[in-house]
């Protein structure tokens, strides 16, 4: 399990064994109210008009006992009217009474979704916003669960809750009815309300920390399953089967015994609180027939409170239910409050890149690290004129992924600056870096869309466009032999395709929009170098600026300018050429890349041939190139 994770679940749990959950409940129920109020309202009518009803309804039942069926047993008969009239008077109030069980339940259900909806979009749109930096430090399975269990449960109470504060009206009908009738059976019917309320309140207590417990593994389960699916291809070549089965196995039982924990307590509470309100029943029975003996009340009167609390023992428990919802309510919105309330939005301003020609690029000083104790870069600084080409070179982990995320803003540095244009980044207005430059990162992304839209993400650019931007990246060679052209579907993440052909896809997807500064981040290694030449020549004769973190010798010699990273510093800048001729590092490390390459065995071009077979077209590409 994560620590982090870990760490979260520990502290949720013990949050919530704290006393105040329930008023941290109320509040939750507060807001749901507040960005509900008219749903909140439609449905504690419909919940109020049901409550009214269940209460005239065993009025109604005492006046025809009193009024039509001891007068005909007394006659030994009766008139149709009076049979009339008391059936008319009970389906009456039963019509009203569904019609106040339709609406409630109906408005409810509306204000559940609607919330839940609100809030998953709320969520999703706060994951975009927040910078890479912050989902660095949340695992993907975490952030699936706030998205989706979590807020299921913090409006989980939702449901019940109209109809509990509908039980509010009809205890309150109820207790004007029943004292109405006579106070001493009032006052032993409604003993029965505070032992509901403490044993409520005990199950509450007792339950809140086994459902925070419970809705945490949810998420630790939902990250073991999201690692597994997005590791698969290592799950597969390293025979980790049974070792990813086993993993799940574990979670997945430490979530089952969570629940099962949960279960229990709701076993043990429940029938109580299903029992209470039948004593309850028995005990006014018993108690009434001794008033009625007395001659203190009548028989309808006995009949319409006994027939009353009948009705009130099973609305009485939706009470029970929201107390039970609200420990789960609170662990999921909590954690739902957490990504909403997060830090660490980038601070935009309000300034526009006007130039329409090759941006100008100067990175100076830049620091950065992906942790407070950590520095992956330290003072990299690098300049890019328009139109020219920046090869950046470095051993493993000197920077270069990190380095290629600053330029294009996708994280800001701890010190120094990013300027295109002589603007800082960080001072023009959202959207303006997006739309002058694009980052293509090595590892592809391709979305289980047709090859239309992968490229064209809008949706609105013509076909001349998009196939421009695929003989530019060389991608129209392929694409031309798939069986519907631009309108092939690629499957999930563009498993029809090799690894070259996908990364061809991705340059194309940055090329479409024309960008003014294009950061190519390794995006050609699986390319065949004679492609990845063509691809970076014809880069050279567009109207933009390009960096390229690179490895290949043929790659950086077409290069204006090299900067040599090591760990994190500039170490070198200069042509090919003249590093080579100056620095042993430089020399060795890109000979040792050269040597590499060459010691590859021979596999055929890296681009692979995922769908040559059908057409042929990629394979015949390659061997014209």
């Amino acid at each position: 399990m994560p620590k982090s994770l870990g760490n979260a679940g520990r502290s949720f749990v013990t949050e919530r064994v704290n006393p105040r959950v329930l008023r941290a409940g109320l509040r939750v129920l507060g807001v749901a109210i507040r960005t509900e109020p008219l749903m909140f309202t439609l449905s504690v009518v419909a919940s109020a008009l049901y409550g009214g009803m269940t209460v005239a309804s065993a009025w109604v039942l005492g006046e025809v006992t009193e009024r039509v069926i001891l007068p005909a047993f007394a006659a030994g008969e009766t008139t149709k009217g009076a049979l009339a009239a008391g059936g008319a008077a009970i389906v009456a109030v039963s019509v009203l009474k569904a019609l106040g069980v339709a609406g409630r339940r109906f408005w409810a259900g509306l204000m559940q979704y609607n919330l839940q909806a609100r809030f998953r979009r709320s969520v999703t749109r706060q994951y975009l916003r927040l910078p890479l930096a912050w989902h660095h430090r949340h695992p993907t399975g975490q952030l699936l669960s706030n998205a989706s269990s979590d807020i299921e449960a913090a409006w989980a109470p939702i449901a019940p809750l109209p109809m509990a504060v509908g039980v509010v009206f009809m205890l309150v009908f109820a207790a004007f009815s029943i004292l109405a009738v006579d106070l001493p059976l009032a006052v032993v019917g409604f003993l029965l309300f505070p032992l509901i309320a403490l044993l409520n309140l005990v199950y509450q207590r007792v339950l809140s920390p086994r459902v925070a417990r419970a809705q945490q593994l949810r998420a630790e389960v939902s990250e073991v399953a999201h690692e597994s699916f997005e590791g698969g291809l290592v799950v597969k070549t390293l025979g980790r089967e049974a070792a990813e089965t086993e993993r799940f196995r574990t979670a997945a039982e430490r979530l089952r015994d969570a629940n099962v924990d949960v279960g229990r307590v709701r076993g043990l509470f429940d029938p109580v609180l299903e029992s209470l309100p039948r004593f309850g029943v028995l005990a006014v029975l018993l108690f009434g027939s001794m008033r009625l003996d007395a001659g203190a009340i009548d028989t309808g009167d006995l009949v319409q409170v006994c027939y009353l609390f009948t009705l009130l023992s099973w609305p009485v428990r939706s009470l029970g239910w929201v107390l039970a919802e609200l420990p789960r309510s609170v662990v999921g919105w909590d954690r739902v409050r957490a990504v909403l309330d997060a830090e660490g939005a980038m601070p935009y301003g309000k300034g526009a890149l006007a130039v329409e020609v090759a941006a100008r690029l100067e990175a100076e000083d830049l620091t950065f690290g992906y942790a407070d104790d950590t520095t992956v870069l330290s003072g990299a600084s690098l300049s890019v004129a328009p139109g020219r080409t920046v090869a950046v070179v470095g051993p493993t982990g000197s920077g270069k992924s990190t380095l290629a995320s600053l330029l294009v803003r996708l994280v800001d540095p701890r010190a120094g600056a990013v300027r295109l244009d002589g603007t800082d980044v960080r001072d023009l207005a959202p959207g303006e870096v997006a739309r002058a430059a694009a980052l293509v990162p090595q590892d592809t992304f391709l979305f289980d869309d047709t090859v239309r839209g992968n490229v064209d993400l809008e949706g609105d650019l013509a076909d001349a466009d998009l196939w421009a931007a695929l003989r530019l990246a060389q991608a129209d060679g392929f694409v031309a032999g798939l069986p519907d052209g631009l309108d092939t579907r690629l499957g999930e993440r563009g498993a029809t395709l090799s690894g070259g052909q996908r990364q061809r896809l991705a340059l194309a997807r940055a090329l479409v929009r024309r960008p003014r500064l294009l950061v190519l981040d390794d995006a050609t290694s699986s390319v065949d170098p004679q492609i990845e030449e063509r691809i970076l020549g014809g880069l050279r004769e567009s109207a933009a600026s390009v960096v390229v973190v690179a490895y290949r010798k043929a790659t950086i010699s077409l290069a204006d300018e090299v900067v040599h990273l090591v760990r994190g510093r500039v170490a070198d800048r200069g042509t090919h050429a003249e590093l080579l001729a100056r620095s042993a590092a430089y020399r060795d490390l890109v000979n040792a890349y050269e040597h590499a390459e060459a010691e590859r065995p021979d596999e055929g071009p890296p681009d692979g041939t995922a769908l040559e077979g059908a057409d042929g077209a990629d394979a015949g590409e390659d061997v014209r190139a």
